[in-house]
C-alpha cells in the first residue's frame, strides 16, 4: 500500500506539535481563563469563547476555558487590570485585536505601554465593513460618501471601539480615501461591543455601522443589514463573495482587524513558550480553519517574539496615522 507524502508530512507535523507542547516543563492548570475586554457579543468575546473552545477540544488545556467579560475604555479596563492585578498569572490569556495597539498608540491607556504584557500570537484577521440597514437610502459606498461630502454630519456611525479607536479609524480611513476633507466633523458613537452598535443601526437610531465582518454577519444573513463594502484587498471567499470591496468602488481603503492573545507580564519563560505553541497549534488545526471559514476570518499569523515586533511597528504606524487625522499631537 502506498502512503502519500502529504499524509506523512501531516503526521510528522502533528507529532512535532505535540512534542513541542509536551517538552515544556509548564502545563496549564484547570480553570484557565480568557478575558474578553467587552460585554458579551462582538469580536473580543468571539475570540475568547471560540478560541477557548478549540483549545479545550484540542486538549491544550484541562477542562474548559472560562470567558470573563471586562468591558470599558476600549480595552483599557482589562489592560490595566492585567498589568496591575494579574502579573505572573500563567493560567490567563486575554483577547486582543488591532484596537489594542490603536489605543496604546494614542496614549489612551494612561501610563501603560505594550511592554507591560507578553504577546502570544494572532489567529486570523477580521476585515472591516461599512454597513447600513436594508431600507437605507444608501445603496453603495459611493452614495454614502457623497452624502458625507455634501454634509459631514449627514451620516452618524456606530462602532464598538472608543472614539479614535480602530472602528472609528476605519470609517475615517474610508472617508479620507473617498476625498472627504472634513474628517473631524463626522459623527461617531461608541458602544461596548459590536452587537450593541449594530442594534442601534438596525433599530434606525444611527445611520451606519463601522466594525468587522464577523460582527455584522448575523444581521446581514437575516436581511436586516446591507453591507456596502468590505475593507479588504479583494473580495472575501465563500458566503461573503457577493460583498463588494471598497477598492472596487473607487475607495482605496483597507481595514484588517487581527485577532489574537496576550498574557500578563511576570510569567515564566516555560509558560510563555507553552502558550505560544498552544496558540500556534490552534491556528494550524482543522478545527480553527473551520472557524475561520465560517466567520470570514482570513489568514494572518504572528507568533511569540515575531508578534511582539509586529506590535511595536503597528503602534508606531497607527501613531503616525492618528497624528495625520488629528487624533494625537504631531
Amino acid at each position: 500500500m502506498r502512503i502519500s507524502t502529504s499524509r506523512i508530512s501531516v503526521s510528522i507535523a502533528a507529532v512535532l506539535a505535540c512534542t513541542s507542547l509536551t517538552a515544556h516543563a509548564f502545563e496549564p492548570g484547570s480553570g484557565a481563563e480568557c478575558i474578553a475586554p467587552s460585554d458579551p457579543g462582538g469580536g473580543w468575546d468571539f475570540t475568547c469563547r471560540t478560541g477557548g473552545q478549540v483549545l479545550a477540544d484540542l486538549d491544550l488545556v484541562p477542562g474548559n476555558v472560562q470567558t470573563i467579560n471586562m468591558a470599558g475604555a476600549g480595552g483599557g479596563v482589562a489592560y490595566a487590570h492585567v498589568v496591575a492585578k494579574r502579573e505572573g498569572d500563567e493560567n490567563l490569556i486575554i483577547a486582543a485585536s488591532t484596537a489594542v495597539p490603536t489605543r496604546l498608540a494614542q496614549g489612551q491607556f494612561p501610563g501603560m505601554t505594550m511592554d507591560m504584557v507578553r504577546w502570544i500570537g494572532t489567529v486570523g484577521s477580521d476585515y472591516g465593513v461599512i454597513a447600513v440597514t436594508d431600507d437605507s437610502p444608501y445603496q453603495n459606498l459611493e452614495e454614502l460618501m457623497d452624502a458625507i461630502k455634501e454634509d459631514p454630519r449627514a451620516v452618524k456611525f456606530a462602532g464598538a471601539s472608543a472614539k479614535g479607536g480602530w472602528d472609528h479609524l476605519k470609517a475615517l480611513i474610508a472617508a479620507r480615501a473617498a476625498g472627504v476633507d472634513t474628517l473631524r466633523e463626522i459623527p461617531y458613537l461608541s458602544y461596548n461591543n459590536g452587537g450593541e452598535a449594530l442594534t442601534q443601526v438596525v433599530g434606525g437610531h444611527l445611520d451606519a455601522f463601522t466594525g468587522d465582518i464577523s460582527e455584522a454577519r448575523g444581521f446581514w444573513e437575516s436581511g436586516d443589514l446591507r453591507i456596502l463594502a468590505v475593507l479588504a484587498p479583494e473580495r472575501l471567499p465563500g458566503d461573503f463573495s457577493s460583498i463588494p470591496t471598497a477598492r472596487e468602488q473607487g475607495v482605496d481603503a483597507i481595514g484588517p482587524n487581527w485577532r489574537g492573545f496576550y498574557m500578563p507580564a511576570g510569567i515564566s519563560d516555560e509558560a510563555y513558550e507553552y502558550w505560544v505553541d498552544a496558540v500556534e497549534t490552534l491556528y494550524e488545526s482543522d478545527e480553527w480553519k473551520d472557524v475561520m471559514a465560517t466567520n470570514g476570518l482570513m489568514p494572518f499569523h504572528y507568533s511569540g517574539e515575531e508578534f511582539k515586533e509586529f506590535m511595536a511597528q503597528q503602534v508606531e504606524d497607527i501613531r503616525e496615522l492618528s497624528a495625520e487625522l488629528g487624533m494625537v499631537a504631531q
